[in-house]
């Protein structure tokens, strides 16, 4: 049987015009996807930004737009999918200020990767950007924190990598759909992933990836992320992005400096001038956070997690042979 509020909140999510924000305006002045579907044409017209074309289109999404079979695709395949009516749609994304209607989950999400931060950083990543990244993700992982990224090339896949190689927890937010990897060559990668964490998009599980979708979705990274951590980042590079996305969501954001004649530093020293947090290692990450662990056995407490708090394995939670 079809969830009759999954059904609508996919229906809503992919009706064109109802970008993040306005989707979130949405369900502020009617309360449900479900309600918005149903919403005389007189109140939808009274909202900001709401005309008769998205009017049309939002009346129209009841019989328009078809979920069904996405709804089976992503069953078939092992895919959660998580809409903000649920309890397991993840908490801290609530807080940013445009939110995704829905999310695709292929993998596992726990109640500890609220203890999560991002790394982020240029596709064409140096020898030293890459070794930083790896080096950062996995002190960080061995730290009880989840390791999030976008599953890019350069400073992404290499924290990814640190943190499972350093047996933690890790999520990639794709600009693609789950089934669907992009790049192409990140498939086991993608698949590692899936073991000790989760790829996340709020596209539909096979969509192929589009350059607009890139910046979108690191909103998605850093809301996500309790701050991010930009590593080598060019004056124009797309991880600037997810720092200013950070700074618009009141998350914290670190930059590791670089040599002052590299122009892959540009962008991370131009945060730091900026009031960014200088990082040389993950306590410096850990300290600025107020996150004191201690280790104790073979496991190690979060002595003070925000909102969330337990106890993670340094292997983290491996699901895959």
């Amino acid at each position: 049987m079809v969830d009759d509020a999954l059904t609508a909140a996919l229906r809503l999510a992919f009706v064109p015009g109802v970008g993040p924000r306005m989707h979130k305006e949405l369900l502020s002045a009617f309360g449900s996807p479900a309600a918005v579907l149903s919403a005389p044409a007189s109140d939808l017209l009274e909202l900001p930004g709401v005309g008769p074309k998205l009017i049309r289109r939002i009346l129209g999404a009841r019989t328009d737009v078809e979920v069904e079979r996405e709804i089976e695709i992503c069953r078939s395949n092992g895919i959660s999918i998580l809409h903000e009516g649920q309890a397991e749609y993840p908490r801290i994304l609530y807080e940013i200020p445009d939110p995704p209607g829905v999310v695709f989950v292929l993998g596992e999400l726990l109640p500890l990767d609220g203890m999560a931060i991002a790394i982020v950083g240029t596709r064409h990543a140096t020898h030293y950007g890459k070794k930083q990244a790896h080096r950062l993700a996995s002190g960080l992982a061995r730290a009880g924190m989840t390791i999030v990224s976008g599953l890019a090339r350069g400073i992404d896949a290499a924290a990814h990598r640190g943190a499972l190689e350093a047996g933690g927890r890790t999520i990639a937010v794709t600009a693609s759909g789950v089934l669907n990897i992009y790049p192409p060559e990140h498939k086991e990668l993608a698949y590692e992933i899936t073991c000790s964490g989760a790829l996340i998009s709020e596209n539909s599980a096979r969509a192929t990836p589009k350059s607009g979708m890139f910046p979108q979705r690191n909103r998605i990274i850093t809301g996500l992320s309790l701050g991010v951590i930009v590593v080598e980042a060019a004056s124009r590079s797309g991880a600037l992005i997810s720092a200013w996305h950070a700074m618009d969501q009141k998350r914290e954001v670190f930059a590791v400096p670089g040599r002052i004649d590299s122009r892959a530093s540009r962008g991370c020293h131009a945060l730091l001038r900026e009031g960014a947090k200088l990082v040389e290692s993950p306590d410096d990450v850990l300290e600025e956070l107020d996150l004191p662990l201690v280790y104790k056995g073979k496991t190690y407490i979060l002595a003070k997690a925000g909102d969330v708090r337990g106890i993670i394995s340094p292997k983290g939670s491996q699901k895959c042979a």
